[in-house]
């Protein structure tokens, strides 16, 4: 069920509508305080791109989504973009990266997953590769418009990257009220 909300142009169309005045502009700042200029960076689930592009600008980034619909519109929205229909969790692809982002999407993964994802994130990084994930802030899970959203704090975060990743950072930031969301930045043990 978690997964049928972007299965549809229609979902797919709402969704883009909905998330159109929102960006990681701020994240992805912090994550260009770290990673040089060209550098090779995967994004987990680029939905409608706004993120996309503005890493686009600095990074050599592939893009990605599970939903064949969020591809279609990704690729043609940006002819020219590298995208990959990668599932958050195996990641399965023979490329390696610099870095790996995702803005709010990784909290759709139950924790045992978003440990199989940590250490896929791990292996498929170059040596000193950095990480930059945001999460909505929180505890327990629900089911947010036919979605699982798993929330998380700063201690359980750090618990399931601690294996894999040095963390460089954790803190919470603003998207729509104050401290409802978590950035993690680590960088690859």
């Amino acid at each position: 069920m978690k997964e049928e909300y972007y299965k549809t142009k229609e979902s797919v169309d709402e969704y883009i509508n909905l998330a159109k005045d929102v960006s990681g502009k701020q994240l992805i700042e912090k994550l260009e305080d770290l990673l040089s200029v060209n550098s090779v960076i995967l994004e987990i689930g680029s939905g409608p791109g706004t993120d996309w592009r503005i890493l686009n600008k600095v990074y050599s980034v592939t893009g990605s989504d599970k939903s064949s619909e969020f591809l279609n519109h990704l690729i043609a929205e940006n002819p020219y973009g590298e995208f990959l229909e990668l599932d958050a969790i195996t990641l399965k692809t023979d490329k390696t990266f610099d870095g790996i982002y995702s803005n709010k999407v990784l909290h759709h993964l139950k924790d045992n997953e978003l440990i199989d994802s940590a250490k896929r994130q791990y292996e498929i990084l170059n040596p000193d590769g950095i990480i930059c994930h945001s999460f909505w802030k929180g505890e327990g899970s629900e089911i947010f418009k036919g979605l699982f959203v798993n929330y998380h704090n700063e201690i359980d975060l750090k618990e399931i990257y601690k294996n894999y990743f040095e963390i460089l950072s954790i803190e919470s930031y603003k998207e729509f009220e104050e401290e409802d969301s978590l950035l993690i930045i680590g960088r690859k043990k």
